[in-house]
Protein backbone atom coordinates (compact mmCIF):
# COMPACT_ATOMS: atom_id res chain seq x y z
CA UNK A 1 0.00 0.00 0.00
CA UNK A 2 1.24 3.50 -0.81
CA UNK A 3 0.75 6.57 1.40
CA UNK A 4 1.03 10.04 -0.12
CA UNK A 5 1.98 12.83 2.28
CA UNK A 6 0.82 16.18 0.88
CA UNK A 7 2.71 19.15 2.33
CA UNK A 8 1.43 22.65 1.48
CA UNK A 9 4.19 25.21 2.07
CA UNK A 10 4.21 28.99 2.37
CA UNK A 11 7.19 30.82 3.88
CA UNK A 12 8.56 27.98 6.00
CA UNK A 13 12.28 28.29 5.32
CA UNK A 14 13.12 27.55 8.98
CA UNK A 15 11.26 24.25 8.94
CA UNK A 16 10.90 22.79 5.44
CA UNK A 17 14.19 20.87 5.26
CA UNK A 18 13.79 19.29 8.68
CA UNK A 19 10.11 18.42 8.24
CA UNK A 20 10.93 16.65 4.97
CA UNK A 21 13.54 14.61 6.82
CA UNK A 22 11.12 13.77 9.63
CA UNK A 23 8.44 12.67 7.17
CA UNK A 24 10.93 10.63 5.14
CA UNK A 25 12.30 8.87 8.22
CA UNK A 26 8.94 7.69 9.57
CA UNK A 27 8.84 3.91 9.37
CA UNK A 28 5.48 2.35 8.50
CA UNK A 29 5.20 -1.42 8.13
CA UNK A 30 4.15 -2.57 4.66
CA UNK A 31 3.66 1.06 3.54
CA UNK A 32 5.50 2.83 0.73
CA UNK A 33 5.65 6.61 1.19
CA UNK A 34 5.38 9.32 -1.46
CA UNK A 35 5.89 12.99 -0.54
CA UNK A 36 4.24 15.77 -2.52
CA UNK A 37 5.32 19.32 -1.64
CA UNK A 38 3.40 22.31 -2.99
CA UNK A 39 5.08 25.70 -2.63
CA UNK A 40 2.41 28.41 -2.55
CA UNK A 41 4.71 31.14 -3.90
CA UNK A 42 6.94 31.53 -0.85
CA UNK A 43 9.09 34.65 -0.61
CA UNK A 44 11.35 33.85 2.37
CA UNK A 45 13.82 31.42 0.78
CA UNK A 46 11.59 28.33 0.94
CA UNK A 47 11.03 28.39 -2.81
CA UNK A 48 14.76 28.69 -3.54
CA UNK A 49 15.49 25.72 -1.25
CA UNK A 50 12.89 23.61 -3.05
CA UNK A 51 14.19 24.72 -6.44
CA UNK A 52 17.63 23.47 -5.41
CA UNK A 53 16.08 20.11 -4.53
CA UNK A 54 14.56 19.95 -8.01
CA UNK A 55 17.94 20.75 -9.55
CA UNK A 56 19.60 18.06 -7.49
CA UNK A 57 16.87 15.54 -8.37
CA UNK A 58 17.25 16.26 -12.09
CA UNK A 59 21.06 16.27 -11.99
CA UNK A 60 22.57 14.00 -9.30
CA UNK A 61 26.05 15.21 -10.32
CA UNK A 62 25.35 18.80 -9.29
CA UNK A 63 27.86 20.38 -6.91
CA UNK A 64 26.15 19.83 -3.54
CA UNK A 65 28.73 21.93 -1.66
CA UNK A 66 26.65 24.96 -2.56
CA UNK A 67 23.46 23.36 -1.28
CA UNK A 68 23.26 23.38 2.50
CA UNK A 69 20.80 21.76 4.85
CA UNK A 70 18.75 18.59 4.95
CA UNK A 71 18.57 18.17 1.18
CA UNK A 72 21.77 16.10 1.15
CA UNK A 73 20.11 13.37 3.23
CA UNK A 74 16.78 13.28 1.41
CA UNK A 75 15.72 10.53 -0.98
CA UNK A 76 14.61 12.83 -3.76
CA UNK A 77 13.28 9.97 -5.87
CA UNK A 78 10.27 9.80 -3.54
CA UNK A 79 9.57 13.54 -3.44
CA UNK A 80 7.49 15.53 -5.93
CA UNK A 81 7.65 19.32 -5.81
CA UNK A 82 5.01 21.62 -7.30
CA UNK A 83 5.30 25.42 -7.55
CA UNK A 84 2.44 27.91 -7.61
CA UNK A 85 3.14 31.03 -9.65
CA UNK A 86 1.14 33.16 -7.20
CA UNK A 87 -0.04 32.77 -3.63
CA UNK A 88 -3.41 30.99 -3.66
CA UNK A 89 -3.85 29.66 -0.11
CA UNK A 90 -3.58 26.36 1.76
CA UNK A 91 -6.72 24.86 0.22
CA UNK A 92 -5.50 25.58 -3.30
CA UNK A 93 -2.09 24.09 -2.48
CA UNK A 94 -3.77 20.95 -1.18
CA UNK A 95 -5.82 20.66 -4.35
CA UNK A 96 -2.62 20.84 -6.41
CA UNK A 97 -1.05 18.22 -4.17
CA UNK A 98 -3.99 15.84 -4.42
CA UNK A 99 -3.77 15.97 -8.23
CA UNK A 100 -0.15 14.81 -8.05
CA UNK A 101 -0.81 12.06 -5.51
CA UNK A 102 -0.66 8.42 -6.56
CA UNK A 103 -1.10 6.79 -3.14
CA UNK A 104 -3.87 4.48 -1.99
CA UNK A 105 -4.03 6.68 1.11
CA UNK A 106 -3.37 10.40 1.58
CA UNK A 107 -2.44 12.41 4.67
CA UNK A 108 -2.03 16.18 5.04
CA UNK A 109 1.13 17.45 6.75
CA UNK A 110 1.81 21.09 7.58
CA UNK A 111 5.36 22.29 6.93
CA UNK A 112 6.19 23.06 10.56
CA UNK A 113 6.83 21.18 13.81
CA UNK A 114 3.41 21.54 15.46
CA UNK A 115 2.48 17.93 14.67
CA UNK A 116 4.65 14.82 14.79
CA UNK A 117 4.91 12.56 11.70
CA UNK A 118 5.57 9.64 14.04
CA UNK A 119 1.82 9.73 14.73
CA UNK A 120 1.05 8.53 11.19
CA UNK A 121 0.79 4.97 12.50
CA UNK A 122 -1.99 6.03 14.86
CA UNK A 123 -4.04 7.45 12.02
CA UNK A 124 -3.31 4.46 9.83
CA UNK A 125 -4.60 1.89 12.33
CA UNK A 126 -8.39 2.46 11.94
CA UNK A 127 -8.04 2.30 8.14
CA UNK A 128 -5.98 -0.89 8.26
CA UNK A 129 -8.61 -2.43 10.55
CA UNK A 130 -11.24 -1.44 7.96
CA UNK A 131 -13.29 0.52 10.48
CA UNK A 132 -12.73 3.96 8.93
CA UNK A 133 -12.34 5.64 5.56
CA UNK A 134 -11.22 8.98 7.04
CA UNK A 135 -9.21 9.47 10.24
CA UNK A 136 -8.78 12.80 12.01
CA UNK A 137 -6.01 13.60 14.43
CA UNK A 138 -7.10 15.29 17.64
CA UNK A 139 -4.95 17.58 19.75
CA UNK A 140 -7.45 17.32 22.61
CA UNK A 141 -7.81 13.56 23.15
CA UNK A 142 -4.31 12.78 24.40
CA UNK A 143 -4.62 14.60 27.72
CA UNK A 144 -2.18 17.03 29.28
CA UNK A 145 -2.22 20.80 29.08
CA UNK A 146 -1.64 22.25 25.62
CA UNK A 147 -0.26 25.74 25.09
CA UNK A 148 -3.07 27.01 22.88
CA UNK A 149 -3.84 30.67 22.59
CA UNK A 150 -7.00 30.95 24.68
CA UNK A 151 -8.87 32.60 21.82
CA UNK A 152 -7.81 29.79 19.45
CA UNK A 153 -8.89 27.13 21.92
CA UNK A 154 -12.34 28.69 22.29
CA UNK A 155 -12.71 29.28 18.55
CA UNK A 156 -11.67 25.70 17.76
CA UNK A 157 -14.19 24.28 20.23
CA UNK A 158 -16.97 26.48 18.88
CA UNK A 159 -16.21 25.62 15.25
CA UNK A 160 -15.95 21.90 16.00
CA UNK A 161 -19.23 21.97 17.92
CA UNK A 162 -20.98 23.86 15.12
CA UNK A 163 -19.56 21.42 12.58
CA UNK A 164 -20.78 18.44 14.63
CA UNK A 165 -24.26 19.96 14.83
CA UNK A 166 -24.50 20.19 11.05
CA UNK A 167 -22.68 16.96 10.14
CA UNK A 168 -23.83 14.62 12.90
CA UNK A 169 -20.21 13.65 13.60
CA UNK A 170 -18.74 13.68 17.10
CA UNK A 171 -15.29 15.13 16.49
CA UNK A 172 -13.22 16.87 19.15
CA UNK A 173 -10.87 18.70 16.76
CA UNK A 174 -12.31 19.35 13.31
CA UNK A 175 -9.59 21.91 12.53
CA UNK A 176 -6.62 19.60 13.12
CA UNK A 177 -4.32 19.41 10.10
CA UNK A 178 -3.86 15.64 10.35
CA UNK A 179 -6.47 13.98 8.18
CA UNK A 180 -5.75 10.61 6.58
CA UNK A 181 -8.16 9.17 4.05
CA UNK A 182 -8.56 6.64 1.30
CA UNK A 183 -7.81 7.94 -2.18
CA UNK A 184 -11.39 7.47 -3.37
CA UNK A 185 -12.61 9.90 -0.70
CA UNK A 186 -10.92 12.93 -2.23
CA UNK A 187 -11.67 11.65 -5.74
CA UNK A 188 -15.39 11.79 -4.90
CA UNK A 189 -15.32 15.26 -3.33
CA UNK A 190 -15.00 18.59 -5.13
CA UNK A 191 -13.02 21.04 -2.99
CA UNK A 192 -13.74 24.72 -3.64
CA UNK A 193 -12.11 26.52 -0.72
CA UNK A 194 -8.66 27.96 -1.43
CA UNK A 195 -7.68 28.96 2.11
CA UNK A 196 -8.27 27.47 5.56
CA UNK A 197 -11.91 26.86 4.68
CA UNK A 198 -10.70 23.49 3.40
CA UNK A 199 -11.07 21.94 6.88
CA UNK A 200 -14.81 22.56 7.41
CA UNK A 201 -15.64 22.03 3.72
CA UNK A 202 -13.88 18.66 3.68
CA UNK A 203 -15.55 17.62 6.94
CA UNK A 204 -19.04 18.54 5.78
CA UNK A 205 -18.63 16.77 2.44
CA UNK A 206 -17.14 13.63 4.01
CA UNK A 207 -20.14 13.44 6.34
CA UNK A 208 -22.65 14.04 3.53
CA UNK A 209 -21.06 11.23 1.49
CA UNK A 210 -21.49 8.85 4.42
CA UNK A 211 -17.83 7.91 4.80
CA UNK A 212 -16.83 6.26 8.07
CA UNK A 213 -14.91 8.74 10.23
CA UNK A 214 -12.64 8.00 13.17
CA UNK A 215 -10.49 10.19 15.42
CA UNK A 216 -7.22 9.43 17.23
CA UNK A 217 -5.06 11.46 19.65
CA UNK A 218 -1.94 13.14 18.26
CA UNK A 219 0.91 15.10 19.79
CA UNK A 220 0.87 18.88 19.49
CA UNK A 221 3.60 21.48 19.86
CA UNK A 222 2.00 24.88 19.12
CA UNK A 223 3.95 27.79 17.72
CA UNK A 224 3.37 31.53 18.05
CA UNK A 225 2.61 34.14 15.40
CA UNK A 226 6.19 35.34 15.84
CA UNK A 227 7.36 31.91 14.71
CA UNK A 228 5.13 31.81 11.65
CA UNK A 229 1.58 30.90 12.70
CA UNK A 230 -0.69 32.06 9.86
CA UNK A 231 -4.38 31.45 10.62
CA UNK A 232 -6.31 34.61 11.60
CA UNK A 233 -9.71 35.51 13.04
CA UNK A 234 -11.08 36.12 9.53
CA UNK A 235 -10.46 32.44 8.79
CA UNK A 236 -12.71 31.55 11.72
CA UNK A 237 -15.52 33.64 10.22
CA UNK A 238 -14.98 31.91 6.90
CA UNK A 239 -15.11 28.52 8.63
CA UNK A 240 -18.57 29.31 10.03
CA UNK A 241 -19.71 30.29 6.55
CA UNK A 242 -18.29 27.06 5.08
CA UNK A 243 -19.99 24.83 7.66
CA UNK A 244 -23.39 26.36 6.97
CA UNK A 245 -22.99 26.86 3.24
CA UNK A 246 -21.74 23.36 2.37
CA UNK A 247 -24.21 21.73 4.76
CA UNK A 248 -27.23 23.40 3.23
CA UNK A 249 -26.25 23.76 -0.41
CA UNK A 250 -24.93 20.85 -2.55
Amino acid sequence: MKLTIVIPVFNESNFIGEILLRVQNVSLKNIVKEIVVVDDFSTDGTREFLEKLVQLKNDPNINTSKISGADRKLDLTKIKIVFHEKNKGKGAALQSGFKQSTGDLIIIQDADFELDPNDYSKLLEPIEKKIADVVYGSRFLCGGKKLFYFSHYVANKLLTTLSNMFTGLNLSDMECCYKMFRREVIDNIEIRENRFGFEPEFTVKVAKKGYRVSEVPVSYYPRTYQKGRKIRWKDGIRAIYCIIRYSLIP
